[in-house]
This record gives structure tokens, C-alpha cells and sequence, in this order.
């Protein structure tokens, strides 16, 4: 039976369209206008135990509403969703007791005080025994090395030790679902990095199941394996990550090095030149022309040096995302 189960979920907000100006403002007391945003459109998914599913959009997709509409914290407009068997926002104790939400732009935590103090505050909340709380506190503040911070106030860490922090607070009850929704915003290299080799290494020892939303794509290329990509709240890709740049992406990156140091050939008729500083050549071509291309070149021109690569994820989403917005606004028009 699958973990998550979501079947035409929607998610509808009436919202209050103020005007500029005094007079406005002052008519708008007695005649308000609203609008509806649709959040989230139909969506149906079902994810599977022990997966890590990366769950990608744009800003105002739907990504944080869904993962808000699974961990129970608002309802839906329409459709259905079950984890683990319960419908979220029915809010059940024995529900809330199994997952577990981390929101990189919120705090869980208690500001003024150390971070150990809110753990206890879980430790009642959730009733976990003292011996496993102890060893489970233990476990987690060893794998991030933040066991020399338990008595610090939180508002005296850095960004990356809260976050740390944050985690620790929602695994302290052993959850089986985790929702994260941009656990590594704003933090540097190193943290993120840490943060990754830590959420990799307990997925893969707890087989705990975890949706992840992140505008970070080093994020979802070092945990996920598989894909969904949202778009004015809905589904417009669920797969693997290469399937992304194999579906989307129409172009390789070619990157040719001369052997000579003559002047650069004109490769402007084979695809776009990205890069032309001798003795190299970067150009994207067109997935079918690259071996004409090729053949083409290597006939004429002697070359050291050759790498045939798929573009970056980042840039194949971006496009994607972009292709994606236009089409749902063209069909809404």
C-alpha cells in the first residue's frame, strides 16, 4: 500500500483585491473585490515507501500548499489524500504522532532558549520515553556535531546550526513521513552540504519516507531520484531526473578544443556559441545534428579534445518551468 496517496487534490484561496489610493481603500470598506487563486489543480500523485521524492516549482506552483494539505495544517478545496491510511487534515493524534513537517523559512523552536529545552518540550508532546528520547537525541546531535550547542539560546546560532537544530526537533519522535520545504534556503555551501550527507545518510538507514521541495538543484541531485514538477498547481512531470533533461531538454552542449592556434573556426551555423576563448569552443547543438556536427568539424579541423554533455539540470528546469507557465496561461486564457 502506497505511503502517500493524492487524488484530484485541490487547494482554492478567496483573496481581497485592494486598490491604490485613499478613496479606494475607503471604498473598499463597504465593497470589497476578491479573487480566486487556485493553488493547487487536480493534482494526483501516490509515492511509495522509502522514497525520497524531490517535489520542484516555481515560486507560487503549489509545492509548500501541498505539503501544507498532506501535514494537515489547512484543507482542501476538493479531492482526496490519505498518509499512511489517515486523511491529514482530520488532524488525528495517532497521524501527527508519524510524520513530521520542516519549513526552512519558520521556527519550530523557542527563540530565547537553548534548543535542549524545546527537545524536552517534544519529548511531552509527542510522550517518547526518556531512554529513547536520550539515545535518539544523542544519535541525531552526533550525526549533525552539534552536541556543544544544546545549551546555546537559539537566537545566538548561525542559520545553518538552527536549521540543524530544526531537524533534530522533528526526528525526535522517529517519524515515518517527513515533509521538508526548503530546509537549505539561505544557507551557505558547507551547511547545505552537511545538511545533504545528513538527510541522505538517515533516509537510507531509517528507510523513512520524505518529499522534499527545494529551489536548490545540488539538493535534489545528491538525495532524489525521482521527480515531480509542479506548475500553477499542477503536475507537469513525475519521474526520474534524467528523464527531465531526456523529455525537456532538445540540445547538447558540445565543447570542442583545438589543436592548433589559429584563429576559431565560425561554428555559428551548427548551434549557439556559449563560449568561443581559444583554444576552446562551447556551442549548444541540437540533440539529432550533433554527429553531422561533429563529423563536420573533425573532417576539417584538427581537435585535441571533444565532450559531448547534457545542459545543466538547473537550466533545463528553468526552461521548462518557463514553457510550462506560458501553456497553462495560454489554455486559461
Amino acid at each position: 500500500m502506497p505511503v502517500v496517496e493524492i487524488e484530484g487534490l485541490t487547494k482554492s484561496y478567496r483573496v481581497y483585491q485592494k486598490n491604490e489610493g485613499l478613496l479606494a481603500a475607503v471604498r473598499g470598506l463597504f465593497h470589497r473585490q476578491y479573487r480566486t487563486v487556485d493553488a493547487v489543480r487536480g493534482i494526483d500523485l501516490t509515492v511509495e515507501q522509502g522514497e525520497f521524492v524531490a517535489f520542484l516549482g516555481p515560486n507560487g506552483a503549489g509545492k509548500t500548499t501541498t505539503l501544507k494539505l498532506l501535514s494537515g495544517v489547512i484543507h482542501p478545496s476538493g479531492g482526496t489524500a490519505h498518509v499512511m491510511g489517515y486523511v491529514p487534515w482530520k488532524r488525528e493524534h495517532a497521524y501527527r504522532r508519524r510524520f513530521a513537517l520542516v519549513m526552512g523559512q519558520k521556527n519550530q523552536l523557542w527563540w530565547d532558549l537553548p534548543a535542549q529545552e524545546s527537545f524536552r518540550l517534544h519529548q511531552q508532546i509527542y510522550r517518547i520515553d526518556a531512554t529513547d528520547f536520550d539515545r535518539t537525541r544523542d544519535e541525531l546531535t552526533e550525526l549533525l556535531q552539534v552536541r556543544q550547542l544544546l545549551g546555546r539560546p537559539v537566537r545566538e546560532l548561525s542559520l545553518g546550526e538552527r536549521m540543524k537544530m530544526e531537524l533534530i526537533a522533528a526526528l525526535l519522535h522517529s517519524p515515518e513521513v517527513l515533509f521538508l520545504d526548503e530546509p537549505t534556503i539561505g544557507l551557505d555551501v558547507v551547511a547545505q552540504h552537511n545538511i545533504q550527507q545528513f538527510l541522505k545518510h538517515y533516509q537510507e538507514v531509517r528507510q523513512i519516507t520524505i518529499l522534499l521541495t527545494s529551489h536548490y538543484m545540488k539538493d535534489v541531485a545528491a538525495l532524489c531520484r525521482r521527480a515531480v514538477i509542479i506548475a500553477q498547481g499542477r503536475i507537469m512531470y513525475d519521474g526520474s531526473l534524467a528523464g527531465i533533461v531526456d523529455r525537456f531538454s532538445g540540445h547538447k552542449v558540445v565543447t570542442l578544443a583545438f589543436a592548433d592556434d589559429a584563429e576559431l573556426p565560425n561554428l555559428a551555423r551548427f548551434g549557439t556559441v556559449v563560449e568561443a576563448r581559444a583554444p576552446k569552443v562551447k556551442l549548444r547543438v541540437d540533440r539529432p545534428k550533433v554527429a553531422e556536427m561533429l563529423a563536420a568539424v573533425l573532417s576539417q579541423h584538427v581537435v585535441s579534445d571533444v565532450s559531448v554533455e547534457d545542459p545543466p539540470l538547473e537550466e533545463v528546469i528553468a526552461d521548462m518551468f518557463q514553457s510550462a507557465e506560458a501553456s497553462l496561461a495560454t489554455a486559461d486564457a
